[in-house]
């Protein structure tokens, strides 16, 4: 129900701006069913009629929860059951209606994620997304430099994965598919006991006549089956017990769970192991070379032998560096030719590009010098087989750093997925609840509605609800929330969490990717591929960095070359057995490998990849680099009040009659009215005015049926008794159908205003019989966070649909000096946008649900309180706790990261506008000191290992605020 513009929790989600009744001829009891969010443009609403047609129309449609359309914005938003009602017959439904559907989302778009190998910098990146998007059906594609993975849209009905892996390996990249669309609710299975074809058509056969199958697909040479099914009617375990019910004898086949090997992880360590081997390879070859150029022929005698001739001028050492070089040049280095080769072919330039041409610059001059003392009996030349073989040790040593280093990253979230325990403890019970026997199964067999044993000290395994016992559940692992929490039965518990004292027996509600443990891993994948606006700077330079790099290069080897040749500059500058090319040569290979791009590329994603899962560790799961950043600006934050400010449990808390109408009469009356509305008001007003009707003597044993039940917007709701109308909800309701309030009302209701309750009013036939006062605690942190929030300059604002009395005295108590009260859902959103119109950069704090048009509206929405729901589309960061430190943490995190990943910049950009010059030789005509290739090479590995490693610093990071713990004293959260 509505009342007194009280909106803000469970009420249906979004009201239009006028002041419309919505008739319901139906209850909106959804159970476990997912409910989601579609927002799409309507044109052709020139009033509020249209509005209302449009919401009429889609409110007789069974699945369709909640309508609203905004005739100021032409939006309509529709939450709806997916299980019962597709999209696309809610835009056929507003069609139908006689209005036009623009920006409609894509009804049929498939999503697959991909492993993309070979990507050594942002213009890699890059490329991969524009190969990605010239695949004809692909919509859209975003590609991790720093995850190394691909996430894409696509209509199934024109391409399909196996053609999106081939454009990206067409393009020079090796892509692996990690997950699609269609995996959600897939099982694996290994099959025994087959013999031959009959078999596994009979095994395929009977899966597919199995209810809740969609689809089955065998391996015939594997003896292996792939299931797609409905969690609502079958399972894993229904699948094998079909699968050995199949052949002429029980257990005739067999079946078992298999799951695919994981190849994230064994790919991350094929990767550190490949770096690890190319740098020792390298190292075998290039260490000796380094010996025999660098450190023998300063100790003499020791290293005279190496100047011994083999044929004219060329000495044994020139021909041992040469035999040594050429295996690091063209074996181990072959992955620099390759990755140069595709980046030429893709018209564009990389980390590759740079390292190819400089060390093929330094090996065919070696070779150039070679032939010359080879064939000549005078020439005398210095080659740089040194520099090519350490150049590429060097790098290959940063990469495998780097590697190392990215793996880090993502710990948290790796964390995270291994919190579900292996097996669980299923229960089979009989009709009268008593249990017949216990099996200790795998997590991934169970299904929905399974009863669960979990003992002290296990792991719930599944998401459900408490049938039986109480314990207290430690639930930081995943909510952050240091303390225990007491489950009783008909409290939710979480998987992964710890069972700490009692036994619980629990009913799965949710099992595989539908936990909240799968959707907050989703959540936070998600978000460390998304980019941030903030890389916006390296994605630019990067296109045109490698080529101005290469430009610099070969403009430092003039600067050097000509000058030397013309004796511009003294003699005494060239080093021994060094003439001005070779001189201008090492500084032109110098600029060109210190300036490698490759930090650049990682100073965003690597600090993205940390806070969201240093974020999701705590319970604050940001969706992506574009929340991250915009929620460092916010200036001001508004907040709902109930369930937000305050507790969201409202109690009762006194009753008065005001007319001839009896105790019994009333609380009757009530009772039918509140009964088909699932706000949280009316549930507190029909919970004590049943306990009222049984304290008078009445003995309610059913709830009287009602006709025509009609929500009135941020008023409260009408319905018909028998043949009375009854009213209930706020004072603007009683004036809208032009009920009387005497001044005995308007004292009750002053009176509970001021006293920061909610009044509801009651009429019965024209006239208010009485009244309910209605509390909702504020929660003990609001006022310390406003003030907090204060401190790091950010104002709040509080926004309700409550009336000004109540939410004054509510913003008194938590310290919040502006509101706006009997504010509509709509409202709260124009509110934004006033703000916002003002130069401020605005998030909003809601429950996720009601508060959608204002979540939208924000430039960060924070759904808080979302429990296991946590796949909440209109919000940026979701808060899992109901706590409204998270808030803190979440903006306190955000500017943490946002400084990260600037000092980042600092430290990737520092290298190159230091080393450049450097390397290009400024130093060197006054003090002396070059930068010569290999230690430029080592120098551009430091960089990007440096960056890295700045990011893994942000897994340190705290909390601003803390707990108080009532038990002991305060402690981090």
């Amino acid at each position: 129900m509505e009342v007194n513009g009280e909106d803000d929790l469970k009420a249906p989600l979004l009201q239009s701006s006028d002041s419309v009744a919505i008739s319901v001829s139906r209850p909106t009891h959804n159970g476990d069913k997912k409910i989601k969010t579609i927002m799409f443009k309507v044109r052709g609403i020139e009033c509020a009629s249209c509005s209302n047609s449009i919401e009429s129309a889609l409110g007789k449609l069974s699945g369709v929860q909640n309508v609203m359309v905004s005739p100021l914005e032409g939006q309509a938003v529709v939450r709806y059951i997916p299980d019962l009602i597709t999209a696309k017959t809610i835009k056929e439904t507003v069609e139908d209606a006689g209005f036009q559907v623009d920006e409609f989302p894509d009804l049929e778009i498939a999503v697959c994620r991909l492993r993309i190998k070979g990507m050594a910098c942002t213009s890699c990146s890059e490329s991969v997304e524009r190969a990605l998007l010239m695949v004809d059906g692909v919509k859209k594609a975003v590609v991790g430099l720093a995850l190394e993975e691909a996430k894409v849209h696509f209509d199934p009905n024109v391409t399909n994965a196996n053609r999106i892996i081939e454009s990206v390996e067409a393009s020079g990249f090796g892509a692996d598919l990690i997950s699609s669309g269609s995996d959600v609710n897939k099982v694996h299975l290994k099959l025994e006991g087959i013999n031959s074809s009959e078999d596994l058509t009979v095994i395929q056969s009977s899966l597919e006549s199995l209810e809740g199958v969609n689809h089955v697909e065998m391996d015939l040479k594997d003896h292996k089956v792939t299931v797609s099914y409905d969690p609502d009617f079958t399972g894993p375990r229904s699948l094998i017990q079909c699968i050995s019910k199949a052949g002429d004898s029980p257990n005739f086949y067999c079946a078992s769970l298999y799951f695919p090997p994981r190849r994230r992880e064994t790919e991350k360590q094929h990767e550190i192991q490949m770096y690890q081997s190319q740098f020792l390879w390298s190292c075998l070859f290039s260490v000796p070379v380094f010996i025999f150029s660098m450190v023998l022929p300063m100790l003499h005698p020791y290293g005279n032998w190496l100047d011994y001739t083999v044929h004219n001028m060329l000495t044994v050492g020139m021909l041992l560096r040469w035999i040594l070089c050429t295996p690091v040049q063209f074996i181990v280095g072959r992955r620099f030719y390759v990755g140069s080769y595709h980046a030429l072919r893709r018209k564009s330039a990389n980390m590759d590009v740079l390292v190819a041409l400089g060390t093929n610059a330094a090996y065919f001059y070696s070779i150039y010098i070679l032939i010359k003392a080879l064939t000549s009996d005078t020439f005398e030349g210095q080659d740089f087989f040194e520099t090519s073989a350490m150049l590429i040790s060097f790098i290959l040593l940063g990469k495998y750093l780097e590697v190392v280093a990215k793996g880090k990253t993502s710990d948290a979230l790796a964390k995270l997925t291994d919190l579900a325990p292996d097996t669980a403890h299923l229960l089979t019970l009989d009709d009268d609840g008593n249990v017949i026997s216990e099996t200790e199964i795998s997590t991934q067999l169970l299904q929905r509605n399974d009863i669960i044993k979990i003992v002290p000290g296990a792991k719930v395994p599944v998401d459900g609800i408490v049938i039986n016992g109480q314990s207290h559940v430690n639930e930081s692992m995943i909510t952050g929330e240091a303390k225990p929490i007491a489950k009783r039965p008909g409290d939710k518990v979480i998987g992964g969490t710890m069972n700490e004292n009692g036994c619980l027996l629990v009913k799965a509600t949710h099992v595989g990717p539908e936990t909240a443990l799968s959707q907050i891993v989703q959540l936070v994948e998600a978000a460390q591929l998304a980019r941030a606006p903030v890389q916006k700077l390296a994605d630019q330079i990067s296109k045109f960095f490698v080529p101005t790099v290469v430009l610099a290069a070969f403009l430092t080897w003039l600067g050097w070359f000509i000058p030397g040749e013309a004796g511009i500059y003294p003699k005494h500058w060239i080093p021994k057995d060094m003439d001005a090319f070779e001189l201008a040569l090492q500084f032109g290979i110098s600029v060109l490998v210190v300036a490698c791009p490759c930090a650049l590329g990682l100073a965003t994603p690597t600090a993205v990849m940390v806070a969201t899962g240093k974020g999701a560790s705590q319970g604050v799961l940001i969706k992506g680099g574009n929340a991250l950043e915009k929620a460092h600006k916010v200036k001001t934050v508004v907040f709902d009040k109930t369930g937000t400010l305050t507790v969201g449990k409202p109690a009762v808390v006194s009753s008065v009659l005001f007319s001839k109408f009896s105790m019994e009469e009333f609380c009757e009356m009530a009772i039918a009215a509140e009964a088909n509305s699932e706000h949280p008001i009316a549930k507190a007003v029909t919970d004590h005015a049943k306990k009222l009707s049984q304290k008078y003597g009445s003995q309610m044993e059913h709830v009287m049926e009602v006709e025509d039940f009609e929500v009135h917007p941020g008023s409260g709701v009408g319905v018909k008794v028998g043949d009375r109308r009854v009213l209930v909800g706020n004072k603007r309701l009683m004036r809208a159908f032009n009920i009387p309030i005497g001044p005995e009302v308007e004292d009750y209701i002053s009176e509970t205003e001021q006293l920061a309750r909610t009044c509801v009013l009651v009429a019965i036939d024209g006239r208010v019989a009485g009244a309910f006062a209605v509390t909702d605690p504020v929660k003990p942190e609001a006022e310390r966070v406003i003030s907090f929030l204060q401190s790091m300059g950010i104002s709040s604002i509080m926004v309700t649909g409550d009336n000004w009395a109540t939410a004054n005295a509510i913003a008194r108590q938590v310290g919040i000096q502006k509101v706006f009260a009997e504010t509509d859902p709509l409202g709260k959103a124009d509110k934004i946008k006033d703000l916002q119109m003002k130069g401020l950069t605005v998030a909003m704090v809601g429950d996720g649900i009601n508060d959608s048009p204002a979540l939208v509206a924000a430039d960060v929405g924070m759904a808080i309180g979302a429990g296991t729901d946590v796949a909440i589309e209109a919000a940026d960061i979701v808060l899992i706790k109901n706590n409204l430190e998270d808030v803190v943490t979440a903006i306190d995190l955000s500017r943490k990261t946002i400084s990260r990943i600037r000092l980042n910049y600092v430290w990737a950009l520092g290298y190159n506008v230091l080393g450049m010059p450097i390397a290009a030789g400024v130093l060197f005509p006054f003090t002396g000191i070059r930068l010569p290739p290999w230690l430029a090479g080592a120098c551009m590995a430091a960089s990007s290992i440096s960056v890295v490693c700045s990011s893994l610093l942000l897994q340190s990071y705290k909390k601003p605020l803390h707990v108080e713990d009532p038990l002991g004293p305060s402690t981090t959260c």
